[in-house]
């Protein structure tokens, strides 16, 4: 009886002791705990909050995934196609103020009918002159002037717009020079048309 005694004393003291150092072992486990799941029976690390470790990392994921779509999205660089047909269009136009162009040749001429139309056959040769052949010349010279000033505005604001758009991007080589191109030629044409307008290159002869 003694012996069987002395042997449950034993028995139940190295029961508690196993039972002991599992809860030590537990308690020191840290926040990263072992937690089984029913399903599968398999061991997930639990962080000190009660959340999975994976869900975690896929919610933060998912965020960065989303913080890159809005970057990208709100991001986006001009491609300059409009700063480009803005320097062509520039271009042009100061082609056009050279030429005369096809508006000009027709008030011209509309404006030679008017004049063929109000003067008399009797009035004198310098008012035939001016009325018939002047006024059309005054014309041409203002229409080309119209269309070198208008060269000259689209070119200037195609290249001063870099300045008002996103910093630290360049304007194309391309779109620079063909703008340069459409400003050079507004400056010869609206030059033209103030000398040719004034009659102090090609003026209409004098009558006498």
């Amino acid at each position: 009886m003694a012996t069987k005694t002395a042997q449950g004393a034993e028995t139940a003291g190295t029961g508690s002791g196993t039972e002991a150092r599992e809860d030590d072992e537990t308690t020191t486990a840290g926040p990263e705990a072992v937690a089984e799941s029913e399903e599968t029976g398999k061991t997930r690390p639990v962080d000190a909050a009660g959340g999975e470790d994976g869900d975690g990392r896929e919610e933060g994921d998912g965020e960065d995934r989303e913080d890159g779509e809005a970057d990208d999205a709100g991001g986006k660089v001009p491609s300059g196609v409009g700063q480009g047909a803005g320097a062509v269009v520039s271009a042009a136009l100061g082609l056009v103020s050279l030429t005369g162009g096809w508006i000009g040749t027709v008030a011209s001429a509309r404006e030679q009918l008017i004049g063929q139309l109000r003067t008399s056959t009797s009035a004198s040769v310098g008012t035939q002159l001016k009325e018939v052949y002047g006024d059309a010349w005054h014309t041409t010279a203002l229409w080309a002037g119209l269309f070198a000033l208008a060269a000259l505005i689209t070119a200037a604001v195609v290249l001063v717009r870099p300045a008002f758009g996103a910093p630290g991007r360049p304007q194309a080589a391309w779109i620079r020079s063909v703008a340069w191109a459409g400003l050079s030629l507004g400056v010869i044409g609206l030059l033209l048309a103030v000398l040719k307008y004034s009659d102090a290159l090609l003026a209409v002869p004098s009558a006498g």
